[in-house]
């Protein structure tokens, strides 16, 4: 299965390059790499192509000429990662932010160590490039507002999770908070400061998770839902990723990769690359789901249990014939504190494990923006 729109998209991106940095050139009229020419527009064959690569040098013809510069942001709605000296007068001229991101990155060799950050870095790149060269054409500017549902059982996390929703940017978005077990009062303060429309709904204690996000669902006023998980931390530009990936994927149902995790107790930060993004998949990360509200409520919303409640609707989803979608997991870090604050219990040996990278502290993606 392949992305749904006659975009070039950042589906099938490839987080560990096998190949080193080519040059893509300007010659008779063309843009080519190694000598092989590139369609104009470039088709996903050619994008295909360059997906094994570290980066692509640009070699910047000195004079405008007709159709150059789409192809570079093309490639860039790819998500490729570009690289290259100083861009001509005539490239920051049409495209001065393009141009600035082109020359702000260097390419730099992955040593294979737990706590490189080079496959990383160029990632980060890569988000940057293909949020600009998306949005700029209008894609996935047209889906807000969204409605973002939470329940919580721990009001001691309520004012961490509505600041982390308060500072989302490029999106409209009302949030429906679930007290599970709890009076607002306890966090008035908290609801107070929030500086978007809110409904808040206080639940059974005995209810089951998956009923109480239901409830919540069940008062959204726009045609998005998506879920908020009380402990964890979201950039600030986390709902309108998942709004472009709604967009140039054509998926019913999208989430981010789960990828990294603050460990808690051992002040640590491990990223884990086995859940791959940019791909076609049948699991994303619980805290993360938007779904169109129709599909949702085909789909019977979440699960009316206390664990699985995620997976629940995953798999209705798909059963009904609609189709998730996997972008990056950047912009969201996932807390692992002690096991009977989660709801999914793995030791945390399990997470040393499987990481890829590992730090000492609170170390996310600079996607996060964390102060």
């Amino acid at each position: 299965m392949t992305v749904t729109t006659g975009i070039c998209s950042p589906y099938g991106f490839t987080r560990s390059p096998t190949e080193e940095t080519a040059t893509l050139s300007w010659s008779d009229g063309r843009w080519t790499v190694a000598g092989r020419p590139l369609a104009v527009p470039p088709q996903a064959d050619d994008v295909a192509a360059l997906r094994p690569l570290r980066g692509l040098r640009v070699e910047w013809p000195e004079r405008p000429a007709p159709g150059a510069l789409d192809v570079i942001a093309a490639l860039a709605a790819a998500g490729v990662p570009l690289t290259g000296q100083d861009p001509p007068g005539w490239v920051r001229e049409d495209d001065p932010v393009l141009a600035g991101l082109v020359a702000a990155w260097t390419p730099e060799a992955d040593d294979g160590r737990p706590d490189s950050v080079a496959d990383l870095r160029r990632e980060e790149h890569s988000v940057r490039l293909r949020r600009h060269a998306l949005r700029t054409t209008g894609v996935g500017t047209g889906l807000a507002p969204v409605t973002v549902v939470m329940a919580t059982r721990r009001p001691h996390y309520v004012a961490h999770a509505l600041r982390q929703l308060a500072r989302q940017r490029g999106v409209g978005l009302e949030a429906v908070v679930a007290l599970h077990g709890f009076p607002a009062a306890r966090v008035r303060e908290a609801l107070a400061e929030f500086p978007h429309p809110m409904t808040v709904v206080e639940a059974d204690p005995e209810a089951p998770l998956g009923a109480v996000l239901n409830m919540a669902a069940a008062r959204a006023s726009t045609g998005i839902v998506t879920k908020w998980d009380d402990d964890d931390w979201y950039g600030p530009e986390h709902l309108a990723d998942l709004l472009l990936a709604m967009a140039y994927s054509g998926a019913e149902l999208v989430g981010t990769a789960p990828e990294f995790f603050y460990l808690q107790p051992l002040d640590a930060t491990i990223r884990r690359v086995d859940y791959s993004s940019e791909v076609w998949a049948d699991h994303v990360a619980g805290g993360t789901i938007m779904v169109g509200r129709e599909t949702f409520e085909q789909a019977g919303g979440f699960g009316a249990l206390d664990r699985g409640e995620d997976a629940h609707l995953l798999r209705a989803v798909a059963a009904g014939g609609g189709r998730v979608y996997r972008t990056h997991g950047l912009g969201y870090i996932l807390r692992r504190s002690v096991g009977a604050e989660h709801t999914w219990n793995l030791p945390l040996a399990h997470f040393l494990r499987v990481a890829a990278n590992q730090w000492r502290g609170f170390r996310p993606s600079v996607m996060l923006e964390a102060p």
